[in-house]
Order: structure tokens, then C-alpha cells, then sequence
């Protein structure tokens, strides 16, 4: 049975730093691409950021809104991922999944879709407050 699970949420002021990870179990994801995705209470999830296979560790896109705060990187021998978060916002609030595609060569338009990706974590709350 496929598991993806997602720890590192947790309280934080705004300004500061989280760091979310996902451990996968269950299949082999040494190939997949990997992807973090967030859902605020009464809107649609969202793409927050994507890391690519490849031989050399993975290209990465970001949403324009985490940008430069946001760092997704990859363990391809320990099957995780992570998204260092600093600089958080209110704005930032929300459960955060993390997702695996396993369909290769796909372009970052598909990678930044929900519809793409074949396993989901139960998520992780994040919330930015003071």
C-alpha cells in the first residue's frame, strides 16, 4: 500500500520558518517528480512548488507567491521530500500535501496541476499567526 506522510506543520509568527517533509512508502518513487500543493479553508488547492527527476537532482518551479521564501529539495535514497518555508505570511496558512507523479517527462504546466499526480499525503496544518 502506497503511503505519503507529511509532518513539520506547526504554529508560527509571521517571519518565521517552517520546514515541512514527506516519507514515501510502499512502491518505489526513486523516478517520480514531487510536488507541494495547499488548500486555505474554502478555496481550491493550490501549487506551491515542484521538484523534477533527473540524474542531476531535479529542476524546481515555485508559485510566484512563495518565490524566493520557498525551497523544495529531494532525498531520492531516503524517498522524501521537503519545503523549507521562511519568511512565512498569514497568507501562508493552510494544509499543505505533498503529492508524487510518476508518469515521466511531463512539462512544468502538468506539474503545477492537481490533476496530475497519483499519490497524496493527508496533508499538514501550517498557520501563521502572531
Amino acid at each position: 500500500q502506497v503511503q505519503l506522510v507529511e509532518s513539520g506543520g506547526g504554529l508560527v509568527q509571521p517571519g518565521g520558518s517552517l520546514r515541512l517533509s514527506c516519507a514515501a512508502s510502499g512502491r518505489s518513487f526513486s523516478r517520480n517528480d514531487w510536488g507541494w500543493f495547499r488548500q486555505a479553508p474554502g478555496k481550491e488547492r493550490e501549487f506551491v512548488a515542484a521538484i523534477a527527476w533527473s540524474w542531476s537532482g531535479g529542476n524546481t518551479n515555485y508559485a510566484d507567491s512563495v518565490k524566493g521564501r520557498f525551497t523544495i529539495s529531494r532525498d531520492n535514497a531516503k524517498i522524501t521530500v521537503s519545503l523549507q518555508m521562511n519568511s512565512l505570511k498569514p497568507e501562508d496558512t493552510a494544509l499543505y500535501y505533498c503529492a508524487a507523479n510518476t508518469k515521466p517527462e511531463l512539462p512544468w504546466s502538468s506539474l503545477k496541476s492537481v490533476s496530475t499526480y497519483d499519490y497524496w499525503g493527508q496533508g499538514t496544518q501550517v498557520t501563521v499567526s502572531s
